[in-house]
């Protein structure tokens, strides 16, 4: 069992923490089972059963205001029981961010009580071919025709692309150059031009696709936000969710650090348990502190946008950056402590090193998040 004393920081109310109990409990049974043979089809009955059961809530909200911490320990514990259920989970709530944050009441009755209810699946379509990090820069063009926008172009990596119900997506509308020129819409794949090009398998199964929108008429109304925002809004979302990324780096850092604990206190090796050996108490050490860290940097970020901060720039970005290279090092002496194991197709830990390596690209890579690090220190430094 992983360590819960966390729970008692003082970032937390106590619903947080009955909270966490409940979905903790929920996690043990409804995860244990879970068949990941098809990966579209493990997708689906996973947002089916959030839904049904209550923990896609917090994914969105029409008042447009999001609990952080609730948002980050979901993702926490999921990501510790199952990595395709912190998935799942986390693209109901990125791929209806804009929605919840900037959409109109009737954009938010139509799609908010699907997705919460897990009746609808949502994807967040931003990356395109030639700009994955250069968000400014998307060529997918939508230019307006009497009461519809006309999309062409592509949009890649999109997480639930193929199975999506709905799609916020970016597109060049022409305000402005690069970033002033973007406007967010909502697509469904039923739109007349819509297609998937095609699947992208990666070394840890989620449902990937690439877009292709050829002449794919979409109504004006379904724009979020005003012509030209969308560069705003997708920065807005990205600075809730990116916290939501430490979370659950930090959940499978926290599983890798469990059944590396639970391996060097069995595994006997010359007469001994591994834990007597210093160099393996350096190791779990090292793990531990490190988890720690990651714990009290994402929490900061969760518990300040929590408190009215209007943007968590900075902190979202440490929180990021931090638990997501931890988790890689969490993980990587658990497959060294487990020796031959740790490599055996199928084993936990196994698991996490693929699982983990993703969560250090997406949603701003690693180096991106020193630089936004970086350039809030040196505003800082003149401010």
């Amino acid at each position: 069992m992983a360590d819960q004393t966390f729970l008692d920081w003082p970032f937390f109310d106590p619903h947080h923490r009955e909270f966490a109990a409940r979905l903790e409990a929920w996690a043990k049974g409804a995860l244990a089972g879970i068949d990941h043979a098809d990966t579209d089809a493990a997708c689906r009955a996973l947002v089916t059963a959030l839904g049904r059961d209550g923990w896609l809530q917090h994914s969105a909200s029409e008042d447009g205001t999001l609990d952080l911490r609730a948002l980050c320990l979901t993702r926490e514990i999921l990501a510790r029981h199952d990595g395709l259920a912190d998935f799942a989970f986390a693209m109901q709530g990125l791929g209806t961010g804009a929605i919840t944050l900037f959409g109109t009441d009737a954009q938010k009755s139509e799609w908010l009580p699907r997705t919460r209810a897990g009746a609808a699946i949502a994807a967040f379509a931003l990356t395109e071919p030639g700009s994955g990090s250069d968000v400014a820069n998307g060529t997918l063009s939508a230019m307006r025709d009497g009461d519809d926008y006309i999309l062409n172009g592509e949009k890649t990596w999109i997480s639930n692309g193929g199975i999506a119900d709905l799609y916020t997506l970016f597109a060049r509308t022409g305000e402005a150059p690069g970033a002033r020129g973007l406007s967010a819409f909502i697509v469904t794949p039923d739109m007349p031009g819509f297609a998937v090009l095609g699947r992208i398998d990666t070394i840890a199964p989620h449902p990937l696709a690439t877009l292709r929108f050829s002449d794919c008429r979409v109504p004006a109304g379904a724009m979020i936000g005003a012509p030209g925002q969308g560069f705003k809004i997708a920065m807005s979302v990205l600075d809730v969710f990116r916290t939501t990324v430490a979370a659950a780096a930090l959940g499978f850092a926290r599983r890798a650090l469990d059944e590396a604990l639970s391996r060097v206190t069995t595994r006997h090796v010359q007469g001994a348990p591994l834990i007597e050996r210093q160099m393996v108490q350096g190791h779990i050490a090292d793990m531990a502190l490190e988890a720690d860290a990651s714990a009290l940097l994402t929490y900061r970020a969760a518990w300040t946008k929590d408190m009215g901060a209007p943007r968590v720039t900075r902190e979202a970005a440490m929180a990021k950056l931090y638990a997501t290279e931890a988790a890689q090092k969490i993980i990587d002496r658990a497959v060294q402590l487990h020796g031959g194991d740790g490599v055996r197709s199928g084993q936990m830990v196994e698991r996490l090193y693929r699982e983990i390596r993703a969560l250090r690209i997406y949603e701003g890579a690693s180096d991106v998040q020193r630089v936004i690090i970086a350039r809030q220190a040196v505003e800082g430094h003149h401010g």
